[in-house]
């Protein structure tokens, strides 16, 4: 059998499924957890797993899409940045298709701005080798598991005496919006399956303090199917037990203390922000990195400061990604859902990327 397959085997996915049904009643509160990663999000919808699962196990959707959580007030940086003269900006794909305030940074291309989607962090350096006279800025978004390779390309930047990148830094962390979200008074989230990837990075390590505060179970889980299946049993099983853990169901990539070589060279040129606004969840202190001090040369905040806006502009009033993220609606409570807010017509950030909500229901939801 094919090595995927192996994990989205129907038979294996469907036994797992009885032995939930079987348990679930057993249940004092109803399981609400909330799957972090949009990936995840995706393969319960692309699979129809909801269909599969006890009444009594509702999926709560969280800000773990970095495309999702970018505040208008970063995407007009970037907007104003790619607008000047000289400048070529380089992003990766999702990001050109988010509204700002002005427009999207597609809009920006097509009034003239340079502006391009990269594969991959390092494509940065062909393009600044190839302009040597053009000021190349690179838009970094992601969270721990995307942080290292701006890391990598700003070693090699400075390796080759390359003076013409700067880096826009979006890079956010994890656990700070898990925090802020599980200590507000109206929570109903009682079980969370953390992201695999960021994990990969980052090690599970950094989910003990939410554990020991908050008591809840945590599972890492694969993308795969079987994996979330497993991991929700998992779930199932520590609740009837009232023994929350931290577990690594996705035990074949990660582990507690994840990539060390990844994290020191992330320490290296990266620092905390004091403070970073995300989208729907407003400021959250120490949830985000920028470039150390020492390679400020390389920051576009400071090298285009006076471009930069001042005013943030609220979001669209009928757009409720703020309130999605927050996994108090879902996007068909949203009534631009569907209709002026589409793929093709984005109006609010859940809509535009690949892991978002509502592009998840979008695509997938014929399969509710």
């Amino acid at each position: 059998m094919d090595y995927i397959q192996t994990y989205r085997d129907k038979d294996s996915i469907l036994a797992l499924a009885h032995t939930l049904n079987t348990l679930a009643p057993k249940l004092q509160t109803p399981l609400r957890i909330m799957e972090v990663c949009g990936g995840h999000t995706h393969t319960l919808m692309k699979y129809g797993l909801s269909k599969l699962l006890p009444p009594n196990i509702e999926f709560i959707h969280g800000p773990g899409c970095p495309v999702c959580i970018m505040p208008r007030g970063r995407i007009d940086e970037a907007y104003h940045i790619a607008m000047c003269p000289d400048v070529i900006l380089l992003t990766l794909g999702d990001m050109i298709k988010v509204p700002g305030s002005n427009g999207s940074l597609q809009n920006a291309r097509a009034k003239g701005a340079d502006v391009r989607f990269v594969y991959s962090p390092m494509e940065v350096i062909k393009v600044a080798q190839e302009n040597p006279h053009k000021k190349v800025v690179f838009f970094a978004i992601g969270f721990e598991t995307t942080t290292p390779m701006s890391a990598a390309l700003l070693e090699q930047c400075i390796a080759l005496g390359l003076n013409n990148v700067y880096f826009h830094i979006n890079h956010v962390l994890v656990p700070p919006p898990l925090e802020l979200i599980l200590s507000q008074p109206d929570c109903r989230i009682n079980a969370l399956i953390a992201p695999s990837h960021v994990s990969v990075i980052s090690g599970a390590k950094i989910y003990v303090p939410l554990l020991e505060r908050f008591g809840l179970p945590i599972v890492v889980s694969g993308f795969e199917p079987l994996d979330m299946m497993q991991s929700i049993l998992s779930i199932t099983k520590q609740a009837l037990e009232s023994t929350p853990r931290l577990e690594i169901q996705y035990a074949r990539v990660v582990n507690m203390e994840g990539n060390l070589k990844a994290q020191a060279m992330v320490d290296r040129y990266f620092c905390p922000r004091d403070h970073f606004e995300w989208r729907g969840l407003g400021d959250i202190p120490k949830s985000a990195l920028c470039l150390r001090k020492e390679f400020a040369q390389y920051d576009a905040e400071i090298v285009f400061a006076q471009y930069l806006p001042k005013e943030r502009k609220a979001d669209h009033k009928a757009c409720l990604c703020g309130e999605i993220l927050k996994g108090n609606a879902k996007p068909m409570d949203c009534k631009v859902f569907g209709k002026a807010c589409t793929p093709s017509n984005p109006i609010g950030s859940c809509m535009v990327s690949s892991e978002g909500a509502c592009a998840a229901y979008y695509k997938y939801g014929s399969l509710l």
